[in-house]
C-alpha cells in the first residue's frame, strides 16, 4: 500500500496515455493547421462511433433545382437541343412554383455536365442514299484490309483562295466599329479558286491534276485515259484493281462507260451505290482533301493569287506522308462497320 496521494498503477497509466494523447493531439493540430477543439473532438467521436462527421453538410445556400427539377430540365434540353439559355428557363418556369433567373439555369447545366457547343457538321443524308449507303457497306463487310489495299480511290475538290471564317473575334471598343484594325475584308465568291482532281490507293499516291474550267465528259476522259490507265496498268499489272468514281454526271456519260468497258480487262470500276458528296466517310479521299485544306490554313506566307495557290496544293500533295494515306485504307473495315451499325446513317469518320 502506497502513500497517501499516491497513483495505483491504472491511475498512473491513464495520466501517461492521456498525456500522450494531448500531445498527439497538438502535434496533428501543428501539421493539420487545426486548433485542438477540432482534433480532440474528431478523436473524441472516432474512438467512440468508429466514424467522424462533418458540420458543415448542411452549410450555404440550398440549391434551387433539386434533382426532380434537374430531370426536368434535361427533358427539356433533349426536347430542343438549340434552345437558348433564356429558352430553357422560361420552359422550366412554367408550371413550377419557384422561379430561376438564368445564371441558375447556367449553373444547372453545368452541373449536370451540359455546355454549349458548336455542332458537329455532317452531311445531309436522305432516305434513299441511307439505303444506298447501308447496300454498299453489306456488299463489302466482308472485306479485308487486303482487299481495300486493290482499290484506287478518286475525287475532284476545289480549294479557294480566300476563306471566310464567321468565328473570328476581335477587342474593339464601341465606337471602333468601321476601325481598319477592325474590319474583315471579304471577296465575292471567295476570290476565285482551282479546282483539282486526284486518285491514291494504299500504295502510292497518284497524280494531282488541276482542272482549268469546268469538268465534262470529255475532259474527265482525258483524265481517264492520260492518268487513270497508266496508274491501274502500273499498280495492278495482274488486272486485280478496283477504280473508285463517283456518280458525278461527266462519270456516268456515255463516252465515259464505254471506255471503260473497252478496258475492262484491265481493272474493274467499283460499283459505287451512294454519292460520295454525301458519304465522305466511304470515301478515305476525302480525308485527303482535309489535309491539304489544313495545311493551306498553315502557311506562314498565304497564296495571293490563283497560281499560287494551284503550286501550293500541288506541294502540299506529293508531300502527304505514305503512313497517313495508308492509315486511311486501313480504316475501310471499320468504316464499314459502322455504316451497319448506323444503318446506312451519319458516322463519326
Amino acid at each position: 500500500m502506497g502513500k497517501k496521494g499516491d497513483l495505483s498503477n491504472f491511475e498512473r497509466g491513464m495520466v501517461v496515455g492521456a498525456r500522450r494523447a494531448s500531445m498527439s493531439i497538438s502535434r496533428s493540430a501543428q501539421l493539420l493547421g487545426f486548433s485542438r477543439t477540432t482534433i480532440s473532438r474528431v478523436y473524441k467521436e472516432w474512438c467512440a462511433k468508429g466514424k467522424t462527421s462533418s458540420m458543415r453538410q448542411s452549410c450555404g445556400r440550398k440549391c434551387l433545382v433539386d434533382a426532380r427539377g434537374q430531370r426536368r430540365m434535361g427533358r427539356l434540353i433533349q426536347a430542343d437541343r438549340r434552345a437558348t439559355l433564356t429558352e430553357i428557363t422560361t420552359r422550366y418556369k412554367r408550371g413550377m412554383q419557384q422561379s430561376i433567373c438564368e445564371a441558375t439555369t447556367r449553373t444547372t447545366l453545368r452541373r449536370m455536365g451540359y455546355n454549349s457547343r458548336r455542332p458537329h457538321r455532317v452531311p445531309l443524308i436522305s432516305t434513299t442514299n441511307r439505303k444506298k449507303r447501308l447496300q454498299f457497306a453489306r456488299a463489302h463487310q466482308n472485306w479485308t484490309v487486303e482487299d481495300w489495299k486493290t482499290v484506287a480511290w478518286s475525287d475532284e475538290s476545289r480549294f479557294l483562295l480566300r476563306h471566310s471564317n464567321g468565328r473570328v473575334r476581335i477587342w474593339r471598343k464601341q465606337n471602333e466599329n468601321m476601325d481598319p484594325s477592325c474590319l474583315v475584308t471579304t471577296v465575292q465568291a471567295g476570290g476565285g479558286g482551282v479546282m483539282v482532281w486526284g486518285m491514291f490507293s494504299w500504295h502510292t499516291l497518284g497524280p494531282l491534276v488541276p482542272i482549268g474550267h469546268r469538268l465534262n465528259a470529255t475532259a474527265y476522259l482525258s483524265i481517264v485515259s492520260d492518268h487513270v490507265h497508266p496508274f491501274m496498268t502500273t499498280m495492278y499489272p495482274s488486272s486485280d484493281g478496283y477504280f473508285q468514281q463517283d456518280n458525278a454526271p461527266c462519270h456516268k456519260a456515255q463516252i465515259i462507260s464505254n471506255w471503260f468497258l473497252e478496258h475492262d480487262n484491265e481493272f474493274t470500276v467499283l460499283q459505287w451505290y451512294s454519292v460520295t458528296a454525301q458519304s465522305p466517310d466511304l470515301n478515305p479521299i476525302e480525308h485527303l482533301w482535309d489535309v491539304v485544306e489544313r495545311e493551306l490554313r498553315a502557311l506562314d506566307v498565304h497564296p495571293t493569287n490563283l497560281h499560287q495557290l494551284q503550286d501550293a496544293i500541288l506541294s502540299i500533295w506529293a508531300n502527304i506522308s505514305k503512313e497517313c494515306f495508308q492509315h486511311l485504307v486501313e480504316s475501310m473495315p471499320r468504316r464499314i462497320k459502322v455504316v451497319l451499325k448506323a444503318k446506312g446513317g451519319e458516322t463519326p469518320y
